[in-house]
């Protein structure tokens, strides 16, 4: 009886995790927001990685590779929607990293802090805080999945969790990174369908909040866009984090600048069926 009962739990136990947010593969949780339900492949993984299927308010937006080691995200992947429509204040974190029993769904620090009864110190063992990114100089919140590419209040609040951020520099996250995210993906998206993106961050050698956050050598963005059921074309853009200019590239060329960065396997971002030219 007691073998019977210690099965059943770890079976549910592995149903809950194989529900939950962080997950163990894009693939079987929240494919749709990469083409051909295909994500960027194993050269970009970290040591300690998390696989999250962004979710808010009981649905998913997107979906984000982050690195608990360095608390940033090594990509975000979402489907272009852009809309007009306020940009949210509140910040949300990842219950999920704590661990799988606490609520799948994004939450304030305040609200774990007082319903759960979580310590910062727990909350923030493997993903950033809001305290790391206080006090910044030359340097903010930089988005990888902006809020301005979605269609609704939710899917905004949803991009405003500190798992799909990174330490930016400031001129460039005001500028140069902007002009790209508003004017030029707008001007390239004329005419498709469905855009799907990738945008991402390399790890640098430099960290704020006394070690506890990487801040990114470089930050990335491509885009595959579906014109008709035969035609997709893609773009893509590097931009160096201390310095405000973008770099407009193939998704050939960035994928080849990736793989030198990461001197790991060849990077690939998309499936074959988006052209690498």
């Amino acid at each position: 009886m007691l073998s019977l009962l210690l099965l059943l739990q770890v079976l549910a136990s592995c149903l809950w995790l194989g529900h939950s947010e962080v997950v163990t593969s894009f693939e079987s949780s929240c494919p749709q927001f990469f083409f051909r339900k295909t994500p960027p492949n194993e050269a970009l993984e970290p040591e300690n990685p998390a696989w999250i299927c962004q979710r808010y308010k009981n649905q998913y937006y997107f979906a984000t590779l982050y690195d608990r080691s360095r608390r940033i995200p090594v990509y975000s992947a979402y489907l272009y929607q852009p809309a007009p429509g306020k940009r949210p204040n509140t910040w949300l974190v990842e219950p999920q990293l704590i661990g799988p029993t606490y609520p799948k769904t994004m939450e304030r620090e305040r609200t774990l802090l007082n319903d759960f009864n979580i310590s910062l110190e727990e909350i923030g063992k493997h993903q950033a805080l809001l305290q790391d990114y206080k006090n910044l100089t030359g340097l903010n919140r930089g988005h990888l999945n902006p809020s301005g590419h979605h269609s609704d209040s939710n899917s905004r609040t949803a991009t405003f969790t500190l798992t799909n951020i990174v330490p930016q520099n400031e001129k460039l996250n005001g500028d140069a990174w902007k002009n790209y995210e508003q004017q030029t993906m707008n001007r390239n998206t004329q005419g498709c369908n469905n855009t799907y993106v990738v945008v991402g961050a390399v790890p640098g050698n430099n960290y704020i909040a006394k070690g506890r956050v990487n801040k990114p050598s470089y930050i990335w963005a491509s885009a595959c866009c579906e014109v008709d059921t035969k035609h997709r074309k893609t773009w893509a853009v590097i931009a160096e984090n201390d310095r405000d200019k973008v770099q407009l590239l193939t998704l050939e060329e960035l994928e080849d600048m990736l793989t030198q960065l990461y001197g790991r396997n060849r990077v690939s971002l998309f499936d074959s069926g988006c052209p690498r030219k």
